[in-house]
């Protein structure tokens, strides 16, 4: 004879075991669906791409395969010599690199006079830092270069197809939203922490360089991903900003297609191994940009 639940012997139904929580079967299943559909549309490209970089460029131009009949990593050799590959992936990482450590050191600072402070016009520049960001980017490609070919026309400094004028058009790309996402930030951050740091003698610079700083540090690593990722594939301006000498390594790539021949196995490894670098950075920095975006958002 098999024990009767208390909850029935009372005359009252027993409890279900599943949590009130949690989402029926039905749409668990769902979610699995959709999100074994989502993996598979994303990763397929991706196997694609490295399928073909392990082909020879006669394999790449005929019917496609799945898995090559005759892997060869020859096109990782050759990648190197067919473009300067080398001098494009060290322009990009000093554009992108510039372009981030300008927006997160001016950021920082704005950002934080931005929460702390109350002064007149503080709504109407936090307004127009976010409006800017409503402008598709093309309308000001031709100001840009008209400003740059202007100023070094004025100056004597060679402003177009330099390094530095692409760094400062990144720059006004990543820096507004920056400085919106770490003001919602550091409004999170207690301002009893600033005054405790005054107290210790701490000025203005030193609570935010010793305090702020340390305890916003999702927030500074979700503007650095940004920023860097805004610089190291945007194509339309090096497309227009840079020369043979200053060519980052998005418009570089261009360089495998050739008047009689498209080098594609090559072009799937460079950008394989262009990719690995920022996917890794991404993969190890996700937990403190999601904290960070998140955090932003909400405020």
């Amino acid at each position: 004879m098999h024990d009767t639940p208390p909850a029935a012997r009372a005359g009252r139904p027993a409890r279900s075991r599943r949590a009130p929580t949690d989402p029926p079967a039905s749409f668990r299943w769902t979610r699995r669906i959709v999100l074994t559909l989502l993996a598979v549309f994303t990763l397929v490209p991706v196997y694609a791409m490295v399928s073909s970089s392990l082909k020879p460029l006669k394999d790449v131009r005929g019917a496609f395969h799945w898995f090559p009949t005759e892997p060869t990593f020859r096109p990782y050799v050759d990648m190197w010599s067919t473009v300067p590959l080398a001098r494009y992936f060290t322009n990009s990482v000093i554009v992108a690199g510039g372009a981030t450590a300008a927006s997160v050191v001016i950021a920082v600072g704005a950002a934080y006079a931005v929460s702390r402070y109350r002064f007149a016009g503080r709504r109407v520049f936090t307004v127009t830092v976010l409006s800017t960001q409503m402008f598709p980017g093309i309308l000001f490609l031709l100001p840009l270069f008209l400003i740059f070919v202007n100023a070094g026309n004025a100056t004597g400094i060679a402003l177009y197809g330099s390094r530095g004028a692409l760094i400062l058009t990144y720059l006004t790309f990543s820096l507004p939203f920056s400085i919106w996402m770490l003001a919602g930030y550091f409004e999170s951050i207690p301002r009893e922490l600033d005054e405790a740091a005054r107290v210790d003698g701490c000025g203005p610079v030193g609570a935010l360089l010793r305090v702020i700083v340390p305890a916003s540090l999702p927030g500074i690593v979700a503007v650095t991903v940004y920023a860097f990722m805004t610089a190291w594939g945007e194509v339309l301006f090096a497309s227009v900003m840079t020369n043979d000498q200053t060519r980052t390594l998005s418009i570089g790539l261009q360089g495998y297609s050739t008047q009689h021949e498209v080098y594609w196995n090559q072009v799937m490894a460079a950008s394989l191994v262009v990719s690995v670098p920022v996917v890794a950075g991404f993969l190890l920095l996700q937990r403190f940009l999601v904290t960070g975006l998140t955090a932003g958002a909400v405020k």
